[in-house]
C-alpha cells in the first residue's frame, strides 16, 4: 500500500523556518516523483517543489518562481524521504502543505514535466502552516 506521511507543520512568526517532511512506503522510492503543493483557504491547490518530475531523471527539481529564492527540497533514499526547507517564511505561505507521489515515468504523459496536482495520484493527508505576522 502506498503511504505519503507528512509532518513538521506549525505556527511560526513571519521570518521563520520550518521542514517538512514526507515519509514514503509501499513503493521503489527512487522510481517515483515527489511532489509537494499547498493550499490556502479559498484558494486552488498549487505546487510549490518537486523531485524527480523531469523527464523521469532521479534528483531533478522544480520550484514555484515565487517561491525558488526562500524553499529548498531535497530527498534521503535511504530513509525514503523528502525534505521541504522553507526559509524566511511569510504569511502568504499559511496553508495546507500536501505531499504528493506519482510514477517518474509519466513525466513522458505530461510533456516531461510533473508540476501539477491531477498529474499526481498518491497523497498524504497534509500538515498545517500557520505564519503569523
Amino acid at each position: 500500500e502506498v503511504q505519503l506521511v507528512e509532518s513538521g507543520g506549525g505556527l511560526v512568526q513571519a521570518g521563520g523556518s520550518l521542514r517538512l517532511s514526507c515519509a514514503a512506503s509501499g513503493f521503489i522510492f527512487d522510481d517515483y516523483a515527489i511532489g509537494w503543493f499547498r493550499q490556502a483557504p479559498g484558494k486552488e491547490r498549487e505546487g510549490v517543489s518537486c523531485i524527480t518530475c523531469k523527464d523521469g531523471i532521479k534528483g531533478s527539481t522544480y520550484y514555484a518562481d515565487s517561491l525558488k529564492a526562500r524553499f529548498t527540497i531535497a530527498s534521503d533514499s535511504a530513509k525514503n524521504t523528502v525534505y521541504l526547507q522553507m526559509n524566511n517564511l511569510k504569511p502568504e505561505d499559511t496553508a495546507v502543505y500536501y505531499c504528493a507521489g506519482a510514477r517518474a515515468s509519466d513525466s513522458a504523459l505530461y510533456g516531461g514535466q510533473l508540476l501539477s496536482p491531477h498529474e499526481y495520484g498518491q497523497w498524504g493527508q497534509g500538515t498545517q502552516i500557520n505564519v503569523s505576522s
